[in-house]
């Protein structure tokens, strides 16, 4: 069993993560960063919840030039958000019929804007990104800004955020490894559980279960297809359908620890799987040992997607399938950046990224292999432990 991890992170993590967006503020002149999804703020509060599953109540963070954040949340949320590095809490009774805290957030970010002598307010604008708030709250707000300060700027606050995201510390890659490693011991020992004739939902149900008891908090999310001498289709629920011979199964999961994801499939084979889908499975796996080779510090996320591409064209790929061949992994079961062949972001050492190659191999029939890994100077380092090259198959 790999060893559990602390859960939560010291003070001086987030005091760590707080010096380096406020870093990030200054090069844009930034006089308040506003926060308002679940990824963010726990990133740079600690709060962890699943009570964002409700719609009904807005969260909001205030990360001020200088100083601590600032949380502005529903009263219900006071006690689990409190600690020692998030001390100044503002709240109202939520849901509330006209003002959802949107005239309370207005108050603290013109306070905040005003102590910085700054007009300029940060705000998530970009790619893979969303505001929490209702349209109507997003326009009430702004109102208030503009009628307090009518100097006030918004600027897109995406790359600053991003930045300081994708380079994990040595505590959160702990966390992630150690979920990876929980699902690879699940993965290892499918076919102790795994039979013909069972239907997918029951195999879906127990390969949850047999997750939750390997040491994850949750299996959030858990997608796989399995098709006669392949599969067409990765992301889609149980249908009822029942394993038989000569299928080729994936299953492809995101389970959690403290709040911080692992990303990464397997592939199997029942009975008398072809060769065609034996190759298939040695190119998808011959890719990603090309994107191991090439995932180093250095390198952009362009050049890694190119050598797992080179392998898989060589290997007569018909077709990519899933648009590209990785991202970043961490909060979030996919985080930027993406491999693909547009992406340049450059490796750095600390991001943790999945690489996932697919090919189609045959009309109507798909591949597609996945491992997660950190980027170290010495090569990358991998969280999930490595498939084996060829499709494991039980007969």
């Amino acid at each position: 069993m790999p060893k559990v991890p602390s859960r939560g992170f010291s003070g001086s993590e987030f005091a760590a993560r707080l010096r380096a967006i406020q870093a990030q503020m200054e090069t844009q002149s930034l006089g308040a960063l506003l926060l308002t999804t679940e990824s963010d703020i726990f990133y740079f509060s600690g709060f962890l919840s699943q009570f964002w599953q409700s719609p009904t109540r807005p969260w909001f963070v205030v990360i001020p030039a200088s100083g601590l954040p600032i949380g502005v949340i529903p009263e219900i949320g006071v006690n689990a958000m409190t600690s020692e590095f998030m001390t100044d809490i503002r709240s109202w009774p939520s849901p509330h019929a006209t003002d959802d805290g949107v005239s309370l957030l207005a108050e603290t970010v013109l306070e905040v804007l005003a102590q910085s002598q700054s007009c300029t307010l940060g705000i998530n604008k970009g790619r893979e990104t969303h505001i929490r708030m209702p349209l109507n709250d997003v326009e009430s707000l702004m109102a208030r800004l503009r009628s307090g300060m009518p100097d006030l700027a918004v600027l897109d606050a995406t790359p600053a955020i991003q930045a300081v995201r994708m380079l994990k510390s040595e505590a959160e890659i702990d966390k992630i490894r150690y979920v990876a490693q929980c699902v690879s011991d699940v993965f290892e020992r499918l076919f102790t559980f795994a039979e013909v004739g069972m239907s997918d939902a029951d195999l879906f149900r127990r390969f949850t279960i047999e997750c939750l008891h390997a040491g994850v908090d949750t299996v959030s999310y858990l997608v796989g297809g399995a098709g006669q001498q392949g599969y067409d289709d990765i992301i889609s629920p149980p249908s009822g359908r029942r394993l038989s011979a000569e299928d080729v199964l994936i299953f492809d999961t995101g389970c959690t620890f403290d709040g911080y994801f692992c990303d990464f499939d397997r592939n199997y084979g029942f009975g008398g799987v072809n060769d065609l889908a034996k190759k298939a499975h040695d190119s998808v796996w011959q890719a990603t040992e090309a994107g191991l080779k090439a995932a180093v510090p250095g390198n952009t996320c362009a050049q890694v997607f190119s050598a797992m591409h080179e392998v898989l064209l060589n290997a007569g790929a018909m077709g990519e399938t899933v648009g590209r061949y990785g991202h970043g992994l961490g909060i979030q079961l996919t985080e930027p950046p993406s491999l693909t062949p547009w992406e340049n972001t450059i490796l750095r050492e600390g991001m943790v990224m999945t690489l996932e190659p697919g090919m189609v191999y045959a009309p109507g029939k798909m591949m597609v292999h996945e491992e997660n890994v950190v980027i170290r100077a010495e090569g990358p380092e991998l969280l999930s432990r490595r498939a084996p090259p060829e499709l494991p198959v039980k007969w």
